[in-house]
């Protein structure tokens, strides 16, 4: 036994009489089979822990971890703010020389970056924008814009590079490349709603602006030029209460098997990305253009067309496992992130997230990426992901075989909550899935686009699920899209959507099965391709009262842990 302790010193033998102080001094005494402890408190990281094959074998957990005793651990990668003052505006600020960071939290509450919405009227140029209203010239700060909607599944962001005028206008200059990437980017015909629709572009309605000491309001903050700016709520004492978090990866393990983290909190990290001069130009779930080449996807059926990254890079995980196998992350929580909470990166075998909690996250909850086999995601709650980077899915898996997401639920996601793209074998079994599309369009409560194997009996398995309530207007509660194909969608409940399932698509679906499913609307006549079997239509006031319904709603969501 190996214990650690944020009071302990590295000096000492890492006895639980003499603790070690850090998780680096506890890694270099740990050998396989090793278990090292970890006493209450906050370790506050100063660079990335980091482990190797050769620390593979070894346990990380709190201590008393399973028990009632079970000690409270945090590994944090944040910063505490302090040397406050408040001056007569009654805006508290710190001078903060170096500081890079796009979060703050109060207390452990989320403090939102200072903005407001962009209802006047800009005007798109080759550079930037330019405005007949000259009080934008008292946006100090690194100013950024958001556009939310650049595609109806997408939002954006660019930084202001310069903002200049007079008293009858304001030129606003766009930080450079990412302003020209993305007015080819967002280049579409959309035709689903106006069939004479001709092209638009989503850089010409920027939704709003952010960061500018200008747009503080009570509990926000903005960050400009090495100062921190906020503008607290009544009663609110900061003092030790505020953390900036500076780390952008909190844990790295590469080419690491058979070990675990029990009981463990990761909290407090950033990502930096989207304020540099390449922008964060989302285009669907956790990825973005940078740069590379474009192609332009034209619609059947005279639906329109539009433009997409050729070879989309992806938002990284604060907590990223790479070419790792028969990992165990149980019952841990993942909090206050600012990327993707966590990322199971290439090849990879039988890893596995149970009983755990990832929340208030910037941006995507899971992703288990191309390589994976056999990773199963069980009896986890998921939700409040996306909180800055609203296309952010709160599951997303992408080129893996065999993975099985099973008793989790997932809930309060801006865009879709459980997304698979082209893959083998996926099951996506006895989830609950709610309250997810509430910003943007044009997703679902469970989406899959791709083929999903070869057969029906290697392919994609969604049973058991429930979904409900998936918000904003254009959306299906079970979505098969883009070309999906060997899919079985089968004893399901989905009901208050728009619609329960997506039919027509382009691609077409191939060999979909529709079976024993439960909705509230029905969802037509089966193109070919797809096949509806046995499914009932209830009215929506009607659905507690089916037995079928009740013992699929009872089975789903997270069980009791023991």
């Amino acid at each position: 036994m190996i214990f650690v302790d944020p009071s302990g010193d590295d000096s000492g033998p890492g006895t639980i009489e003499r603790p070690f102080a850090t998780l680096d001094r506890a890694r270099a005494a740990a050998s396989a089979g090793s278990v090292v402890n970890l006493r209450a408190g906050t370790y506050r990281l100063t660079g990335t822990f980091s482990l190797s094959a050769a620390d593979s074998g070894v346990v990380y957990q709190a201590f008393g971890y399973g028990t009632e005793a079970q000690e409270e651990v945090v590994i944090s990668g944040g910063r505490q703010i302090n040397g406050w003052r408040q001056d007569d505006d009654g805006v508290c600020r710190a001078s903060v020389p170096g500081l890079a960071t796009r979060q703050l939290y109060v207390a452990g509450r989320r403090a939102p970056r200072a903005a407001i919405a962009l209802d006047q009227g800009l005007v798109r140029t080759e550079t930037g924008y330019v405005s007949a209203d000259p009080a934008h010239r008292s946006w100090e700060g690194q100013v950024e814009f958001v556009y939310r909607g650049a595609y109806p599944w997408s939002e954006a962001r660019c930084q202001a590079s310069r903002i200049s005028g007079d008293e009858q206008s304001t030129t606003i200059t766009m930080a450079q490349p990412a302003f020209a990437w993305a007015a080819q980017l967002y280049r579409s015909v959309i035709t689903w709603d106006d069939p004479n629709a001709g092209e638009q572009n989503g850089l010409d309605n920027p939704t709003s602006a952010e960061n500018s000491p200008a747009f503080l309001t009570e509990g926000a903050f903005a960050l400009a030029d090495g100062v921190l700016h906020y503008l607290p709520r009544p009663g609110e004492e900061l003092d030790d209460a505020v953390v900036a978090p500076v780390l952008e990866t909190l844990l790295h393990a590469r080419d690491v098997h058979d070990i675990a983290f029990r009981g463990i909190t990761f909290a407090d990290a950033t990502w930096l990305r989207p304020g540099s001069p390449e922008g964060f130009l989302h285009y669907h779930g956790n990825g973005y253009h940078d740069g590379g080449p474009l192609h332009t996807i034209v619609f059947a059926d005279g639906q329109g067309q539009v433009v997409v990254p050729g070879d989309a890079s992806a938002m990284p995980g604060n907590v990223v496992f790479e070419n790792s196998s028969r990992v165990v992350l149980e019952g841990c929580r993942f909090t206050r992130l600012g990327a993707v909470a966590l990322e199971f990166r290439g090849a990879g075998d039988r890893n596995a997230l149970r009983d755990s909690v990832i929340d208030d996250v910037s941006g995507g909850g899971l992703v288990i990426g191309e390589g994976a086999r056999g990773h199963r995601i069980e009896n986890n709650h998921i939700h409040h992901i996306g909180q800055d980077y609203s296309g952010s899915p709160a599951v997303l898996l992408s080129g893996t075989r065999d993975a099985v997401i099973a008793h989790n639920q997932v809930n309060d996601a801006p865009h879709a909550g459980i997304v698979v793209y082209e893959g083998h074998g996926t099951q996506v079994l006895n989830n609950l899935v709610h309250d997810t599309m509430q910003v943007l369009a044009d997703g679902g409560g469970i989406y899959l686009s791709g083929s999903q194997g070869t057969s029906h009996a290697d392919g994609a398995l969604i049973r058991g699920n429930v979904v409900r309530d998936t918000i904003t207007s254009y959306n299906f509660g079970l979505y098969t899209d883009y070309g999906a194909a060997w899919v079985t969608v089968q004893g399901n409940v989905v009901h208050r959507a728009d619609s329960p399932v997506a039919l027509e698509v382009s691609p077409p679906l191939e060999h979909v099965a529709f079976i024993g499913n439960f909705w509230d609307a029905d969802p037509g006549e089966p193109p070919e391709g797809v096949t509806l079997a046995d499914n009932t239509t209830l009215p929506a006031d009607a659905f507690g009262d089916d037995p079928s319904v009740a013992r699929i709603m009872t089975a789903a969501g997270r069980t009791p842990r023991g």
